[in-house]
């Protein structure tokens, strides 16, 4: 009830609604734990869950995409670090020049042939690299000698340009030098020789036009390496001492 002269409430104003319940729609009340939205109020929840649902694929998708847009970077770096088609290329192109070198090594004869060498020729030996490489019998020891340092490729590059220079024909001479350069001069070989840069500009230029004499400089140079570097330790080696007490005996008993 209300008392006289105490002004009307609000609910009992005419035309007055009750404000509290339209409101739920547009400013609702703090959830409670528990309490399962009514109305209006679910299904804009619903709706956000679906957008949200649809925003997450999307979102994921476009990730993978940038990490791919990285790795396409990656193929124009040296590294080739990304699973991608330039490394598999680039693979074939290794194996195929891998099986190549194979192939070549295999034609190469392990030794030349000779006769077997006197203990007068194996003597001669000490005395100058030069009678040791001017004969079969002598390459074929030194050359087994380097193959236990591993660096039996002088010799061979040293063996093929003596074969060019003795190469009359114009067509077999480039086709030589080309392949002497491929398996010998080229910085993807597995037996590359040790040449400076004078020396391998020099080789560059009379690639242009191939001759028996292309590869001279080079060929001097490795000479001078073995002789100085390899030369002292054969004639010190178990190869060279073995060789020469094997023709000892047998020059004893004869």
């Amino acid at each position: 009830m209300r008392m006289a002269g105490e002004p009307p409430s609000l609910a009992e104003e005419p035309g007055a609604t009750n404000r509290c319940e339209p409101c739920k729609d547009f400013h609702p009340a703090p959830e409670i734990e528990g309490e399962t939205p009514m109305g209006s109020e679910r299904t804009e929840m619903r709706k956000r869950q679906t957008s949200v649902a649809q925003e997450t694929p999307s979102s994921t998708q476009a990730q993978p995409d940038e990490g791919n847009q990285g790795s396409n970077a990656c193929c124009f770096c040296w590294c080739c670090c990304c699973s991608c088609s330039c490394l598999t290329v680039r693979n074939q192109d290794e194996r195929t020049r891998a099986a190549s070198h194979e192939h070549r090594t295999d034609a190469i004869p392990d030794c030349e042939e000779s006769s077997t060498p006197t203990l007068e020729d194996v003597n001669a030996w000490s005395q100058s690299f030069d009678k040791l490489m001017r004969t079969p019998a002598g390459r074929n020891a030194f050359r087994e000698f380097l193959r236990t340092e591993f660096s039996e490729e002088n010799m061979l590059f040293w063996m093929a340009c003596e074969e060019l220079k003795r190469e009359s024909n114009k067509k077999r001479i480039e086709e030589k030098a080309r392949l002497i350069y491929e398996d010998y001069i080229s910085i993807l070989s597995p037996k590359e020789v040790s040449l400076d840069s004078r020396v391998r500009e020099l080789i560059n230029r009379n690639m242009l036009e191939p001759s028996r004499h292309t590869f001279d400089d080079a060929q001097l140079q490795i000479y001078m390496l073995m002789l100085r570097d390899s030369y002292p330790r054969f004639m010190n080696s178990d190869v060279y001492k073995d060789l020469v007490q094997l023709l000892s005996e047998k020059s004893a008993e004869a």
